[in-house]
């Protein structure tokens, strides 16, 4: 269990928050690239990090993210012109740029300079992969751009989503390296998702009910190693990476593509799930890709238009009770991802860590906690700029591996822990 305020410290990600400082820190996603589509696109709401935003592109191709309110009179600039170089005011045509500055007030002077004097909050966006970044924090401190081997791959060997979750982005993230609910929530999804079928380590994981973990700490963050039982003298492990502050992937399974996620948080309540899967070797194939836009895989199918999944708290995720028992599902909620955000969001939208009872299974979960408030305190107290940051530590793979039963995991495969462009994946 946690005192009550460290489960706080480690949730509120808002401004002058310790955690919300430790985001800002990190270049993160704000939107997909797909979301600003073209020159002069309508602007699109950002809420992140609990501050209100808009993202949009101007007539040259510039990404900008503004404060969403002019600063006339607080409209918000959504409903704004998006034209010439610049987004204007619906209400009275304040016009402002990608930075943020204003650019015009039609009812001052030409030769004013009063609008010169008026710049709202901006932060840069980039555009690296399916993507577009942005960095929240000390603008004199701008890190280099992140360098996700998803993100660096072909576009043809790539695919990126999004879906909204409605709880804290904590133990969204939590899921993310829980490796040993997979033998019983996803149990059905092994044999029968399209994405995940057909892999020899799927009878390891349903044939080891126990699984036992092995945490080690690297630069950026945690190794989480899931050991069961494969033959007689050798164990299958699924070896999950964690980046600080919120980037794991999913250990793979066969020749599927490799796949992970960044748990993005809106405000305290709820957060952005961003999903990507990839081949580091190949184009992902046509049928590969429509399973990813279908929802299958660690992706959702979402309402049309937007990213809100189909499945979702409003409509019970539609369970199907009738599934439940036939052991068609095993939770009777279809999809491995809503399976997962259903039982998150089940917890409220702040789970109260005070109540918990942790086993040796949440090993990971545990160091990762650890991690993120030593490193948030020394950002407060100290200074300290916290680990993944660097680039450097951003060029990791998960594996899923075979190994005798005397050698351990860390030391048998470092190699295939790290993205090396043109070498696939460690896998079984």
């Amino acid at each position: 269990m946690l005192r009550q305020e460290i489960n706080e410290l480690l949730t509120q990600t808002g401004p002058e928050t310790p955690m919300g400082d430790l985001f800002r820190q990190y270049w993160i996603p704000a939107l997909l690239a797909e979301e600003l589509p073209e020159n002069d696109c309508p602007p699109v709401r950002v809420k992140i990090l609990s501050e209100r935003l808009l993202g949009f592109r101007d007539s040259e191709g510039r990404y900008g993210l503004i404060d969403e309110f002019c600063a006339h009179r607080g409209v918000s600039l959504w409903f704004g012109r998006n034209e010439e170089n610049g987004l204007r005011c619906a209400y009275h045509g304040w016009k402002y740029d990608v930075t943020g500055q204003c650019v015009e007030v039609p009812s001052e002077s030409s030769n004013s300079r009063f609008c010169s004097n008026v710049k709202l909050k901006s932060y840069p966006l980039v555009k690296i992969g399916d993507i577009l970044w942005t960095f929240m924090g000390d603008q004199d401190k701008t890190p280099p751009f992140p360098e996700y081997e998803f993100a660096l791959v072909p576009s043809t060997q790539t695919f990126t989503s999004k879906r909204l979750q409605e709880s804290n982005w904590l133990q969204a993230l939590e899921g993310g390296i829980d490796s040993s609910h997979v033998s019983w929530l996803h149990s059905s999804g092994l044999n029968n998702d399209p994405l995940f079928k057909g892999a020899e380590g799927n009878k390891y994981n349903l044939g080891d009910l126990k699984p036992h973990f092995e945490v080690v700490e690297t630069d950026g963050g945690l190794y989480i190693g899931a050991r069961r039982n494969a033959d007689d003298d050798s164990y299958y492990w699924r070896i999950t990476p964690w980046l600080m502050p919120s980037f794991t992937m999913v250990p793979p399974r066969g020749d599927h593509p490799l796949h992970g996620h960044f748990w993005i948080p809106i405000d305290d309540e709820n957060c952005w799930v961003y999903t990507f899967d990839y081949q580091p070797v190949r184009d992902l194939t046509a049928a590969e890709r429509q399973a990813m836009k279908d929802g299958f895989g660690v992706h959702s199918e979402n309402i049309p238009g937007t990213y809100i999944p189909v499945r979702n708290k409003s409509n019970d995720y539609l369970m199907d009770r009738d599934a439940q028992k036939r052991g068609e599902t095993f939770s009777g909620v279809g999809g491995i991802a809503i399976q997962d955000a259903s039982l998150q969001e089940s917890m409220g939208p702040i789970v109260d860590r005070t109540k918990e009872r942790l086993a040796t299974t949440d090993a990971g979960i545990i160091k990762a906690r650890a991690k993120l408030r030593k490193a948030a305190i020394a950002l407060r107290e100290e200074g300290k700029i916290p680990e993944g940051v660097d680039p450097a530590h951003h060029r990791v793979r998960s594996a899923s591996v075979v190994l005798p039963r005397d050698q351990a995991f860390i030391e048998s495969v470092p190699e295939k822990l790290k993205a090396r462009p043109g070498v696939r994946q460690a896998s079984v």
